[in-house]
């Protein structure tokens, strides 16, 4: 009797939680996307003025329905945004070699820089790198910034596999693939080293 009088009461608890509005549920980002389109730009060695002549690319990844509104240099629509701001290669590389990319502060080849989150002048900048929610629901749009982790890259003919294997600073595992061409652009002569780059516009973050 005792055993079944436990079984209702554990039963009555799990049917209480899954019904009660006060009960937290998390909200079901996509931590493992498949990207379907993506840039990556070349700055050159743009870290120089700080005796860094390794050549650094940005990586901007996106899933199928999220396009840039060129006007506005906007990111309109619904899906995952990754973008990878400082990703060092040797001086003597214009694109992504193949191998493993680990997130590191170190600025070594094969590295990338961690998301961190700054303030100047009373105003927070978001720099490394992290990856935008942008869900139907707007107010569950997030920034959330990648901490550690690595991503690798291999090459057949004219495709790039890109398979990423991160930690997020809030500890949550984040994935994601893209197979296809990746169009570089050289960015390098008209952003001299150590000058402002240009970022895609994103409305109503949190």
């Amino acid at each position: 009797m005792k055993k079944t009088v436990r079984v209702i009461l554990i039963f009555t608890a799990i049917l209480y939680s899954c019904t009660d509005p006060t009960v937290y549920q998390a909200y079901p980002y996509n931590y493992d996307p498949e990207y379907s389109w993506g840039r990556a730009e070349f700055f050159g060695s743009y870290y120089s003025d700080y005796d860094n002549e390794n050549n650094v690319v940005s990586l901007s990844l996106f899933t199928s329905s999220l396009y840039i509104d060129t006007v506005e240099n906007s990111l309109e629509g619904n899906g995952q945004y990754l973008f990878l701001e400082d990703i060092f290669i040797a001086p003597e590389d214009t694109i992504l070699p193949d191998g493993t990319y680990t997130v590191s502060k170190s600025q070594e080849p094969f590295t990338l820089y961690p998301g961190e989150i700054f303030t100047a002048d009373e105003i927070e900048y978001t720099t490394g790198s992290f990856i935008y929610f942008l869900e139907e629901q707007s107010t569950y749009n997030k920034q959330k910034l990648i901490d550690r982790g690595t991503f690798t890259v291999s090459t057949s003919e004219n495709e790039q596999t890109i398979i990423c294997n991160f930690v997020l600073a809030d500890s949550t595992k984040l994935r994601g693939t893209f197979s296809m061409e990746l169009p570089y652009y050289d960015e390098s002569i008209e952003t001299k080293a150590g000058a402002p780059r240009s970022k895609l516009s994103i409305k109503n973050i949190h």
